[in-house]
């Protein structure tokens, strides 16, 4: 009884830390607006909702992200510029 206590809770807990935003700081060193991505200074790309308006943003602009992998893209649910 104990292992099938633990498989649940486990199956129970597993979409939750998937679910776990993830934060970075950067620059931004190239912007798509064709694919809706930026990259920042650590190489790593991250996909833009449309609630993001790309039109802003810069490259060579400081930002802090607020992200979440989805289907292996990090997906940015917040953005704001640092000084």
């Amino acid at each position: 009884m104990k292992p099938q206590i633990f498989m649940a809770a486990m199956l129970t807990l597993a979409p939750m830390s998937a679910a776990l935003a993830a934060q970075k700081s950067g620059t931004i060193t190239a912007i798509s607006k064709d694919a809706d991505t930026i990259t920042l200074s650590d190489g790593k790309i991250y996909n833009l909702p449309e609630e993001i308006e790309d039109t802003r943003l810069r490259v060579g602009q400081k930002v802090q992200l607020t992200y979440t992998m989805k289907g292996g893209k990090a997906v940015v649910s917040q953005m704001a510029p640092q000084e």
